[in-house]
């Protein structure tokens, strides 16, 4: 039998609501979660988020978490989705997992609540990244082994490709890898001072785009030897057959003209999985709705495939840009449109832009979809892409 990656659970949080139902009766309704601030203190009001609609006493309360200590929003929405995919994957009572998570904000919602002051004597450390990775596992107590990659808005999708190699060197037959975000002040401030935030809702490679809106959630992916979920009985939800990830260092914040980085990630990855650019048939798009983000994006599209341009559309409409976990919350997306026949549509999409592909713009296009490519290009170049594939 070939030793592939396999996908064996999933689970996902986002501003479409608790959960991979919810998420898939919202994409299959054209209904976006982007919507005005609730959680999140902040007196920019004027810019819509993707945010989940429950405070943190609620989430904590759904995961009968004790009082008394402090949980950071990343922490509470990775560990929902976490705890969903380790139960699809009947994983929960599992011991000596190892967890992948990707992340930028990690706590930082909890230092923002008490600056000026110091954390209080005997509180521990929840800012850094690293710790709610470490919070998000301890929720659980079944992995022995933790990682937290930090590469902006490809870090989720990093995580997966790291999972992937875990397996392929031998180092796990089982691996959950994703990211979890959470909206904070200083991170909504950080892209207002960039100006790219829309104050409507994003329109991704429409000629109108004026900008992204933030989101937050979490998402990982169970993914396990094939050799191993075959043997568990577990049922296999699809195959993690190609990955790419590159580095232009074109800019600090800016993707090139051309879009090179992007490229040579959805390159790599097409030629890791064997596939041909006429075998992909759809691209989730990282499609941030900035003009910049998606004419570079655009280029890139253009040059691998050509003439065959397979749909393509984004999903930052429906959720905000979830940044960090961006990756796997649209990987889950890509798996769903598989598993379901359809193609998640951009309902925000007006007017074409001769800079830009035109993305699929009809909710819920039947289809037979076999091979889905899924781009998160981060800050700096550091560009991702991978292939999630039918298991037959």
């Amino acid at each position: 039998m070939q030793d592939r990656v396999v996908i064996t659970g999933m689970g996902v949080v986002s501003a479409l609501g608790m959960g991979v139902e919810a998420n898939l009766s919202a994409l299959l309704r054209g209904e976006s979660g982007v919507r005005t601030v609730r959680c999140l203190s902040t007196e920019h009001r004027e810019f819509p988020v993707g945010e989940l609609q429950m405070t943190d006493s609620e989430l904590r309360q759904l995961l009968k978490l004790p009082e008394g200590r402090l949980y950071s929003r990343t922490h509470l929405l990775g560990a929902l989705a976490l705890r969903e995919a380790l139960s699809q994957s009947n994983l929960l009572d599992s011991k000596g997992l190892a967890l992948i998570s990707g992340t930028t904000v990690g706590g930082m919602d909890i230092t923002e609540g008490l600056f000026p002051n110091p954390l209080p004597e005997g509180t521990p450390d929840v800012h850094d990244c690293g710790a709610s990775t470490n919070d998000i596992a301890d929720t659980f107590g079944c992995f022995d082994y933790t990682s937290t990659v930090s590469t902006a808005c490809s870090s989720a999708m990093n995580a997966l490709i790291m999972g992937k190699l875990l397996i392929e060197s031998g180092e796990r037959d089982i691996v959950v890898a994703g990211g979890a975000e959470a909206l904070s002040k200083f991170h909504l401030n950080g892209f207002k001072s960039l100006m790219i935030l829309d104050q409507e809702r994003c329109r991704p490679f429409d000629k109108t785009r004026a900008g992204l809106n933030l989101g937050e959630g979490a998402a990982y992916l169970v993914l396990e030897r094939e050799r191993s979920a075959v043997k568990r009985g577990a049922e296999i939800l699809g195959v993690l057959s190609g990955t790419g990830n590159s580095c232009d260092a074109y800019h600090q914040t800016a993707s090139s003209e051309d879009g090179e980085g992007a490229y040579l990630a959805m390159k790599q990855a097409l030629e890791e999985s064997g596939w041909q650019p006429s075998d992909i048939d759809y691209v989730n798009a990282h499609g941030t709705g900035t003009p910049n983000n998606d004419a570079s994006e655009s280029a890139a599209l253009r040059r691998l495939f050509g003439d065959t341009l397979p749909p393509v559309s984004s999903t930052k409409s429906y959720t905000g840009h979830t940044t960090s976990a961006s990756g796997s919350i649209e990987a889950v997306f890509c798996l769903l449109a598989m598993q379901h026949g359809f193609l998640p549509a951009q309902t925000e999409f007006q007017t074409p832009d001769e800079q830009c592909i035109t993305p699929v713009s009809r909710v819920c296009m039947r289809g037979d979809y076999r091979h889905v490519m899924c781009n998160a290009f981060g800050f700096g170049g550091n560009d991702s892409s991978i292939i999630l594939s039918r298991y037959e």
